[in-house]
């Protein structure tokens, strides 16, 4: 690059950077994980080592069917037993058959023996204890999703994951969470490989409803695929990363900007985004997560030094508006023309 390109690049950075971050949220506005109003004050009451108000919740989405809800409800209380866990204890010691209660408490073990040296052994050693707990839940497709996530690190055949996922989408035939369950199992990265990965996700896409986050579970497909250098596994065409971040973007587009729903999948769009250059539909995307950023995918670094997810979902957003202000015409005023002194100024 010559060094005239590299100054008037810089020139323009300096210039535009500041009116495109005027739609971005400020820096300090922006949450990692922040949980909804729902789970709030179940948090809340948790650190205090009140365990009802968590219990109320997880009964109203068990009776009332609401299995996206509690399903990640179940995965953020177990997050939070994983540091705090008194109110966890306390729940179980005066209600020790309660299935939801047994169920965080199944969903944290299993996080636990995920983190284990002896990872397979310590997984196998829960089996009986995650299978008495599906068993025990005719309707709700949150127990056969753990079994799945359980059933990938304990090294289990085709055979019992087919098993398992006719089990979890007999209770919910689109159930987003056990959908990233069999798709992590078909990645390259466990028993399947990324070609079978895609094809996978673009057919449970395809059978999806139209507000429903599984039309989206393609660019989870194509985040997977992007970790791994083109040169190594040219299965999967360029273009099919496209199409995959093109239906994500159809489907974040259904939600409204802000809403703490579809943040995960919109983080996981906008992180795609950046990997295939597409800056300006990255800034929208940026625009639409607002202040909704979530630990996966910038908790997931390449390296094996882990950095700090907030700091790399804003340095993303960063590196969209400098790569945005570097390919901006100098004298572009952001309304489409051009401003005094430059082209058709006077």
């Amino acid at each position: 690059m010559s060094l005239l390109r590299v100054l008037i690049g810089a020139v323009r950075s300096a210039r535009h950077t500041p009116r495109l971050a005027a739609g971005f949220v400020p820096d300090d506005d922006v949450l990692l994980d922040a949980p909804d109003e729902r789970l709030a004050p179940a948090l809340v009451a948790a650190a205090l080592a009140d365990p009802e108000p968590a219990a109320k919740l997880l009964a109203t989405t068990r009776d009332a069917g609401e299995w996206e809800d509690r399903d990640r409800y179940v995965t953020r209380l177990a997050t939070f037993a994983y540091s705090r866990g008194d109110w966890l204890t306390h729940w179980l010691s005066v209600a020790p058959r309660d299935p939801d209660a047994l169920l965080v408490t199944a969903q944290l073990a299993v996080r636990r023996a995920w983190e284990s040296p002896a990872r397979a052994e310590r997984l196998r050693e829960l089996g009986p204890l995650i299978h008495a707990i599906a068993e025990e839940a005719p309707h709700d497709p949150v127990p056969w999703r753990l079994a799945l996530d359980h059933a990938r690190g304990a090294h289990a055949g085709p055979a019992v994951f087919e098993s398992l996922w006719e089990q979890a989408v007999r209770r919910s035939p689109h159930h987003y969470g056990s959908h990233v369950a069999a798709l992590k199992y078909l990645s390259a990265q466990w028993y399947g490989s990324h070609r079978a990965a895609f094809d996978f996700a673009e057919q449970a896409a395809d059978d999806a409803a139209p507000d429903s986050l599984v039309r989206a579970l393609p660019v989870r497909a194509a985040y997977d695929r992007l970790r791994v250098p083109p040169d190594r596994d040219a299965s999967v065409p360029e273009a099919r990363i496209d199409r995959a971040v093109d239906r994500a973007l159809a489907v974040s587009a259904v939600f409204p900007t802000g809403d703490p729903w579809p943040a995960e999948v919109r983080n996981l769009l906008a992180y795609v985004l950046v990997e295939r250059a597409r800056w300006a539909e990255a800034r929208e995307e940026f625009d639409r997560i607002g202040v909704h950023a979530t630990s996966f995918p910038w908790g997931s670094a390449r390296s094996a030094v882990r950095e700090d997810p907030l700091r790399r979902f804003l340095g993303a957003r960063d590196r969209v508006r400098t790569e945005l202000a570097r390919r901006t015409p100098l004298w572009d005023t952001g309304d489409g023309r051009a401003g005094r002194g430059g082209p058709g100024g006077h």
